[in-house]
């Protein structure tokens, strides 16, 4: 099954997740309206969308004119209402909070085109209860991408409850056409990836706080002794010590202890030390470079 080039997928949600969903989008061929009620995010993130074509473009990966061609496809725009009437898909990433996402694919739902596709880029939250406020469940589907979206290859699809396999294979096809590789899981807290990560990079915060080893050293381990790209503490920086708090949060409540929160990210969380978009998280960045040697240490919790 192939999916029309000329279908119009909106995203909602200017952050990080939502720019690069928006990017895979328009760069593959499809119109696509990125929707946010902050002017600043949306220009930020059509700013950062031309970074990643330009450094494509530096790096022979794609050509000048096919990222002119994905720039002209993506448009941005402050009212949803506007932007969701007749499209044929409608991917929601804004925060993991469970009301704030229903209300969203609740106000796009009756807008869309007959037959469109809902997705929820959440990682944790339930896609059934996501849908069940809607007229038409059937076509809610969790679209699970992971960043850096245009380097990372792997969508998970959420099947919930009342997920169709119609709305299913269609959007398998469209994973395809991204060059993505998608994987179907039956809806359960934490899916797969975020259910693994979570754990692990809860673990890792536990180890600094108890001064197990520095946080350059937990994450050599990870890099050096498993292969990982990425270690854990980093990769709570990228993603946001506030996405990582509000998981674990849900994961907690309906998992069990396995997954209580580590106190040492909620003191991050609440002293705004949130990673790499606030500049500091368990290291320091300087122009969203990590500064060397700047990670935490057990003597200064």
């Amino acid at each position: 099954m192939s999916i029309d080039k000329e279908e119009k997928i909106v995203v909602v949600g200017a952050g990080l997740m939502g720019t690069g969903i928006a990017h895979g989008f328009a760069s593959s061929g499809y119109p696509t309206v990125l929707v946010d009620t902050n002017p600043e995010s949306l220009a930020r993130a059509r700013d950062n969308i031309g970074k990643i074509l330009s450094d494509g473009v530096g790096l022979g990966k794609v050509t000048a004119e096919s990222a002119q061609a994905s720039l002209a496809r993506l448009a941005t725009s402050g009212d949803l209402s506007e932007a969701a009437r007749g499209a044929d898909w409608l991917v929601e990433t804004v925060s993991e909070k469970l009301e704030v996402k229903k209300a969203v694919v609740a106000q796009a739902e009756p807008l869309l085109a007959p037959g469109a596709i809902i997705a929820t880029n959440t990682s944790a939250l339930s896609v059934t209860e996501i849908a069940a406020s809607l007229a038409a469940p059937e076509r809610v589907i969790g679209m699970h991408f992971f960043n850096p979206v245009h380097k990372m290859k792997l969508v998970e699809l959420v099947r919930g409850l009342a997920t169709s396999d119609e709305a299913l294979v269609r959007t398998r096809a469209l994973c395809d056409a991204m060059g993505k590789t998608s994987i179907v899981v039956n809806e359960s807290p934490g899916l797969t990836t975020s259910r693994m990560s979570a754990l692990l990079g809860n673990e890792a915060m536990y180890m600094l706080q108890e001064g197990t080893a520095s946080a350059e050293d937990i994450d050599t381990a990870l890099r050096l002794g498993f292969n990982h790209p990425m270690g854990p503490l980093e990769l709570g920086d990228l993603t946001g010590w506030d996405t990582r708090l509000s998981v674990l949060r849900y994961l907690h409540q309906t998992l069990g202890e396995k997954f209580r929160p580590c106190p040492l990210i909620i003191k991050m969380v609440a002293a705004g030390r949130l990673g790499r978009k606030t500049g500091h998280g368990v290291y320091r960045y300087d122009e969203g470079k990590r500064v060397p040697g700047s990670g935490l240490k057990a003597s200064a919790l």
